[in-house]
């Protein structure tokens, strides 16, 4: 079925299931195109209707787009699953924008949150996949969200006025407040140490091996990021989105996570005035314009 601007829905298989994207075909014999890795629980509209705006941004710019929902998304059939449970299904989708772009030789994977996740164990297993957008990366652990949450809420709390007048006029809870701090001090102390950040410097293993999870959610995305030899474009909000936080507190105490963030394939864009989301048109267009940029400037344009 054709839309508007040439959009095409598409159903495709993954496995046994049906999946249901939407092809944004771009300019003919674009070289480069882009696959919207979906987070969850989410669809391929996108939150704001992000997914639906980024694809017709970028298809206008020539490059093609095709946004999916994975297995148990969505309209897509099946079990639900995890984010990281769904290889197949990128996979799935990077074979049918190939099959519809005959000319497309290399694809780009674009994820917010648990989705940028997704794509860092994915990416390093197929050499069609050239680059990553990653935004907002999903690190969640107890502790990280811990340290998160003691360093960037409390402390924010601590310096507010608003927060002494609260306090002073009886509208705030003392004893609430002094036993969540209590619990998330409590998690910081008992949560083991991520193992990447003890392990020492060794070489990654071969690139076609699946990551597994089994150490910790960070570490898996770390080795899967070290197994990666494309390009990567790294976008994290502020305005209070504790997972972005999350993930600058991680990289802050890791000498393994630093060193792949300043390598000369890693660009990076701090945005303080946006949320976890990019919810304001602004932001979205300002992500949208990133995108194209650094598209144009690493894999030649979309020609």
């Amino acid at each position: 079925m054709n839309h508007a601007g040439g959009e095409q829905a598409l159903t495709f298989g993954c496995e046994t299931e049906a999946l249901i994207g939407v092809l944004h075909p771009g300019r003919a014999h674009a070289q480069v195109g882009v696959v919207l890795v979906v987070g969850g629980p989410q669809y391929r509209v996108g939150s704001h209707r992000q997914f639906v705006l980024l694809a017709r941004s970028l298809a206008q710019a020539g490059i093609p787009v095709l946004r999916f929902d994975y297995r148990g998304m969505g309209d897509s059939s099946g079990a639900q699953r995890s984010f990281e449970s769904v290889d197949n299904d990128i996979r799935s989708a990077i074979d049918v924008l190939c099959q519809q772009v005959r000319s497309v030789q290399k694809v780009m994977l674009w994820g917010l949150c648990d989705a940028a996740s997704a794509a860092l164990f994915y990416a390093h297993q197929d050499p069609r996949v050239a680059g990553l957008v990653l935004l907002n990366p999903w690190v969640r652990t107890e502790a990280g969200m811990a340290r998160a949450y003691l360093k960037h809420y409390y402390l924010r709390r601590m310096v507010s006025g608003e927060f002494w007048k609260k306090l002073l006029s009886g509208q705030w809870s003392v004893r609430a407040s002094f036993t969540s701090l209590i619990e998330l001090t409590s998690k910081l102390r008992k949560s083991p140490a991520s193992s990447e950040l003890s392990a020492p410097e060794k070489p990654p293993a071969a690139s076609n091996v699946p990551v597994t999870t089994a150490a910790s959610l960070p570490d898996a995305m770390l080795t899967g990021w070290e197994r990666f030899n494309g390009k990567v474009l790294l976008i994290l909000s502020g305005n209070n989105d504790y997972v972005a936080d999350e993930f600058r507190d991680l990289v802050a105490t890791s000498r393994r996570w630093r060193k792949v963030l300043q390598r000369a394939s890693t660009t990076r864009h701090d945005y303080s005035d946006a949320n976890h989301t990019f919810s304001r048109s602004a932001c979205r267009e300002q992500v949208a314009d990133w995108t194209l940029a650094w598209i144009n400037e690493n894999t030649g344009s979309a020609r």
